[in-house]
């Protein structure tokens, strides 16, 4: 990186929600799990990374504490890729060999009750597994957050031949109600109620989570202290092509309303087979869900941003709202019902200011608080939840590194209180949702992802 740039960047504060996965007990590392086509070539990837990714100050700077005690960036002038990249051989791994899937997600549990990264380097590492012909990219979220995790690959990775090209990152911006010339000020009036009632529900809600509120206990349950057991892993495959199907099903429906609507139908499968009559119809079961806050740009426009050396966009802005589902018996329930109750919890949400507020209610404990006392009251209403739920949009045509084809992409993050977390991507006509459980409280993730996997189906045979 040119002096100049590390001029510019070099000690600039954390922010706030940067400064909170900083924290022991919510030090969070996203982890990017991509196959590859072809075998791996270690120094076509050192290549690439050394020419697309470390120009980015955020990977070639260092976390350190300034004058005051307060942490910052500080970008440094040369970083050592032979520090960051983690060569796994064929040795380690092979026992799994006949199945890559396992293998790699047994990996990935591994970091669960591991060390982090290390401070004395910038804060991302990539590794690579041989035998599995795949790459672990391990990125600290006080870096950023999947947003900005998927402009950089769509922006980075790609191959030699298209490094003029930017892959698509789809048409997934946030549709804004538009009132035309034929309706009247009391529109505006009744969308404005709504949002004020739905947003004084919701916060009265969250601000209860912080304090005491929780969920009945039930075979999914996690709470305080659970982010440190040890953790399994599986993936449930999606057709992007089953989930537009589906959501045409439902007028107005989104991709995100089908995923509720799945994970709802698959948890109540699941409990069913848990639990036989061993919960009552309409129990309440609240995650959280992430939701991007940012103006939508395009990929040109976030791609231009890094190469100018912008750190400013790539930063974690996301707020979370709370998700109920509620258990219904699977047997003959209305598959699309599940999608029909989804998309009336989700519309409410998105009429309201609730992930908004939580992001800046966020900003406002660290800012004001400080770090320990504000850590504190949102790891009460994390756990106080019973799962982490999101979906990211990522590239619509295929990626590469080192010119090497990237086959799929998958996203997780360590560990958290909720026994269940749940993230999607989707990348060129696929969505994977990589499932990480407490193994002790939820044994048999892999079941878990065949009821998930099995809700799409019925809802897809529905629609039809």
């Amino acid at each position: 990186m040119g002096s100049s740039a590390a001029d510019k960047f070099s000690d600039e504060p954390i922010t706030p929600i940067g400064g909170f996965f900083l924290q022991p007990r919510m030090e969070q590392i996203i982890h990017c799990t991509m196959g590859f086509k072809n075998p791996i070539d270690i120094a076509a990837i050192k290549s690439h990374l050394k020419t697309f990714l470390l120009p980015h100050p955020r990977f070639s700077s260092l976390m350190v504490r300034g004058p005051r005690g307060l942490k910052q960036w500080h970008s440094t002038s040369h970083v050592d890729l032979d520090r960051h990249i983690v060569v796994v051989p064929n040795t380690i791994t092979t026992a799994s060999n006949f199945d890559h899937e396992a293998a790699v997600n047994a990996y990935l549990a591994d970091f669960y009750t591991s060390s982090g990264l290390s401070p004395d380097k910038p804060l991302w590492e990539f590794h690579l597994l041989m035998a599995h012909n795949c790459g672990v990219f391990r990125i600290h979220h006080a870096l950023g957050d999947g947003a900005s995790l998927m402009s950089l690959l769509s922006a980075s990775f790609r191959g030699a031949e298209e490094e003029e090209k930017l892959p698509d990152l789809g048409s997934a911006g946030k549709k804004r109600n538009r009132v035309n010339g034929e309706k009247g000020w009391w529109v505006l009036l009744i969308g404005f109620v709504g949002m004020v009632w739905f947003t004084l529900i919701f916060t009265v809600e969250f601000v209860l989570r912080l304090l005491w509120d929780c969920d009945r206990k039930t075979e999914i349950s996690g709470g305080d202290g659970v982010e440190l057991w040890p953790r399994k892993l599986a993936t449930a495959r999606f057709k992007l092509q089953d989930m537009k199907l589906v959501k045409k099903a439902v007028p107005n429906a989104t991709i995100n309303d089908v995923l509720v609507g799945v994970v709802s139908a698959g948890l109540s499968r699941y409990l069913d087979q848990r639990t036989p009559n061993g919960l009552p119809e309409g129990v309440r079961i609240t995650g959280m869900a992430m939701v991007n806050l940012r103006e939508q740009h395009r990929l040109q426009e976030q791609s231009d941003l890094m190469k100018s050396n912008s750190g400013l966009s790539w930063r974690n802005k996301f707020g979370t709202v709370l998700l109920p589902i509620y258990y219904q018996k699977s047997s003959g329930t209305d598959p699309l019902g599940y999608l029909k109750r989804a998309k009336v919890t989700m519309d409410r949400k998105k009429q309201s200011l609730e992930a908004f507020l939580s992001y800046k209610i966020g900003c406002i404990l660290m800012t004001y608080l400080g770090a320990e006392i504000a850590t504190w009251l949102l790891y009460r209403a994390v756990s106080n939840t019973n799962f982490v739920i999101s979906n990211m949009l990522g590239p619509q045509e295929e990626i590469a590194v080192g010119g090497n084809p990237v086959t799929y992409l998958r996203v997780n993050t360590s560990s958290v209180p909720q026994a269940l977390t749940m993230h999607m991507v989707s990348y060129a006509e696929r969505a994977d949702m990589q499932i990480s459980v407490a193994k002790d409280i939820i044994p048999d993730p892999e079941f878990l992802a065949k009821c998930f996997e099995e809700a799409l189906v019925d809802m897809k045979e529905a629609a039809h």
